[in-house]
């Protein structure tokens, strides 16, 4: 050993003994230089923290105050606004419960066979059941006997008046009346004024002139529930002259009580107008003495002689959203206002400002007494530090060189457990904990340790898991592309004078399109193309499902919308998830040259005539199977000629992707075919798949392309 490492040797210093040399003579020096610096200090720090405090206290008494009106206004804003959706939800509620009474009404009007003989009641006959028949009102002078046929009808309008005022406890009753004098009004009562004329009430009348839906103001009703309003609509039948009006009342008492001012508690009350600064709904706001007969004027707010009301109630009208402050008789208010979409009304909700900003009053003062309380407290304690720190710097002298000692060992322990660490975690012991708790950059540096080797741990899970999720996914894709395959046809079915022919090529992420040939009669195939939402297994299930009940529904029947209509509901039925499928599907009558078809949501295909380069869509009126089990298709027929071409096709086509972003579009598809005419349905096919993936380029296919090309010989 030379002589230098002898006398590195020799002067070597534990850790723990140069921390106890710093450690002592750091604690003597600031001692020293604290004693003689204490009570300079002293007098300036109480002096200064006393400023701080009451400028403090000032200053958060102003920005609490700014901060808690701010607060209020925009706890009031959100109040309107929570009601203004809640209000929306609840009109929306009714004008979708209109619209269906309406369908339904068309739907009768449409087919008469629907109709059949019933029982009416009239006022005088009461039923076993009120809530199971309409009432048959009848104007002065109309004799029901002559107008049976229009009256068989108008009743079957109980078979939705029933269900709709079931589901919607809103509602004060629903009823249809006619331009001949009829009215059903559901459910069944009495105590209606034979005097009174449907046709002349503003509910018909406003909806019979305007061709809409229309919400009436507020009148005072006829069957005694107070004031009303009315959401109604007409529906026509032209062909005998027919004219209904389906309507819907809603109490004001329901709109105040169970709509508008749910939430607004004791302290304010809403209001509701409509587009023209009509009061609707406020508290107080009854027919009083009032009959049916005599006109109820509400208020107008535009004609207010208060103009911070006029102002407000301007904004309402324009559909804005806000808080205002107005002055009143009995003080000053805010109103909080924002619009109900649905209705084109406002909702305001007034509460007096004096309540809304209480809460601030009471917390200034409590800023104050607490500012006033520091300073004494300061003062106070200013007075028994000087008094303590004497007695306190002559102690510390002794206590530090006996805490020193105690300090080094308990500084140096956490480097052992730490290096004790480091050696398990060497050995691949990642379980190994470091246990340090000195409340120092020791124990953060003991919890980063354990982190780290937590981490470590769940590092190595993850990618276990990770890896395990992938081959699952794998597996389910793999899986859900054999369900696809094995279900589409192999090929089509050879049809003289006709050339047919499918493909489909299933993306990364399966989809669930599907399409399909269905014998269903000498001479007449049913021809289906189909895309089910979502990805995945799940699809793929459903794909499945949709087509064999699609198969079963449609084999034997010469009836496009009927099979797929009685499909659809064995889908609801069957169905539990929230998928759903669109779809074409068509007859083709190979015997007379024809194509029967109605499309759900399906994209529309396209039909290309001998000598033309133009594209026609096969649309038609419908929506998506397994959304609603009862839904109208529109049946269309096609007479087909010797050298047209129909491509049916799904989005996977058009919405296939480069990458710029571009999609394929209808414009390149249609541009294709039109120069493709002159070959045969699988070179067609051929083609568009060719172009598609050329488009496509280096981007993944991320739906399903499926095509069908029919071609008349």
């Amino acid at each position: 050993m030379s002589e230098s490492e002898q006398e590195r040797r020799r002067i070597r210093i534990s850790v723990r003994t140069k921390i106890l040399l710093v450690f002592l003579t750091l604690s003597t020096v600031a001692l020293l230089l604290a004693g003689s610096l204490a009570f300079v200090q002293m007098d300036d720090v109480g002096r200064y923290a006393l400023e701080r405090s009451t400028d403090l206290g000032t200053r958060a008494m102003n920005d609490s105050t700014a901060a808690l009106e701010r607060n209020a206004e925009e706890s009031l804003l959100r109040l309107a606004q929570d009601q203004a959706y809640i209000s929306n939800i609840v009109f929306e509620q009714v004008i979708g419960d209109l619209e269906v009474m309406e369908r339904y009404a068309a739907t009768v009007m449409e087919n008469p066979s629907m109709v059949r003989p019933r029982h009416f009641y009239l006022q005088d006959e009461e039923p076993a059941d009120r809530r199971a028949t309409s009432v048959l009102f009848l104007s002065p002078g109309i004799d029901a006997g002559l107008l049976s046929e229009e009256r068989n009808a108008a009743g079957m309008m109980d078979d939705i008046f029933i269900p709709v005022s079931a589901t919607n406890r809103h509602l004060a009753g629903v009823y249809v009346g006619t331009s001949s004098g009829m009215a059903m009004i559901y459910p069944w009562t009495t105590g209606l004024d034979a005097t009174c004329d449907p046709r002349l009430r503003s509910w018909f009348v406003q909806a019979n002139e305007g061709g809409g839906l229309v919400w009436s103001e507020p009148y005072v009703d006829l069957i005694g529930h107070g004031l009303m309003v009315t959401c109604s609509r007409p529906v026509y039948d032209p062909d005998r002259g027919w004219v209904w009006v389906v309507g819907a009342d809603v109490t004001i008492e329901t709109i105040n009580q169970q709509i508008v001012g749910t939430q607004v508690g004791d302290r304010g009350y809403a209001m509701l107008i409509d587009q023209h600064g009509n009061v609707i709904s406020r508290p107080g706001l009854t027919s009083g003495d009032m009959r049916w007969d005599e006109s109820f004027v509400t208020e107008n707010l535009l004609a207010s002689e208060n103009p911070d009301l006029v102002a407000v109630a301007g904004k309402m009208i324009a559909g804005e959203t806000g808080v205002a402050r107005a002055g009143f008789e009995d003080g000053e208010r805010f109103i909080a206002y924002a619009p109900i979409r649905s209705v084109n009304w406002s909702i305001g909700v007034v509460m007096p400002v004096n309540e809304v900003l209480a809460p601030i009053r009471t917390t200034r003062e409590s800023i104050l007494q607490a500012s006033e309380d520091t300073a004494a407290h300061i003062s106070a304690q200013q007075d028994r530090m000087k008094t303590v720190f004497t007695g306190a710097f002559l102690a510390l002298l002794v206590i530090v060189a006996l805490l020193t000692l105690a300090v080094t060992r308990h500084i140096t322990r956490p480097i052992e457990e730490l290096q004790k660490g480091s050696e398990a975690i060497g050995r691949g012991d990642l379980g190994f904990t470091v246990n340090v708790e000195t409340g120092d950059e020791f124990e953060d540096l003991a919890h980063s340790f354990n982190r780290m080797a937590a981490e470590l741990r769940e590092h190595i899970e993850n990618l276990r898991r990770t890896t395990a999720e992938k081959e699952r996914i794998a597996k389910e894709l793999e899986i859900a592309k054999e369900i696809q395959q094995s279900i589409l046809p192999e090929s089509a079915p050879v049809l003289p004078g006709f050339d047919l022919a499918g493909f489909n090529l299933p993306a990364r992420e399966v989809g669930g399109d599907f399409f399909d040939y269905i014998p269903v009669g000498e001479g007449c195939w049913g021809v289906e193309i189909a895309d089910v939402s979502g990805k995945g297994v799940p699809a793929a299930l459903f794909m499945a499902l949709a087509r064999t009940l699609v198969r079963a529904s449609a084999s034997q029947s010469l009836d496009p919308a009927g099979s797929i209509l009685e499909a659809n509901r064995y889908i609801c039925m069957d169905s539990k998830t929230c998928m759903f499928v669109t779809l074409f599907y068509g007859i083709l009558d190979t015997r007379k040259g024809t194509f029967s078809y109605v499309n759900a949501g399906h994209n529309p295909p396209l039909l290309f005539r001998e000598g033309s380069s133009a594209a026609e869509l096969l649309r038609g009126k419908g929506i998506a199977l397994g959304i609603f089990d009862d839904i109208e298709l529109e049946l269309v027929e096609l007479k087909l000629h010797p050298g047209d071409t129909v491509v049916f096709y799904t989005d996977g086509v058009t919405e296939a992707t480069n990458e710029h972003e571009e999609e394929y579009g209808m414009g390149r598809l249609t541009a294709l075919i039109s120069g493709l005419l002159d070959r045969g349905a699988r070179e067609i096919i051929d083609a568009i798949v060719e172009d598609v993936t050329a488009h496509a380029g280096s981007q993944p296919q991320f739906d399903d392309i499926t095509l069908v090309v029919l071609k008349v010989g």
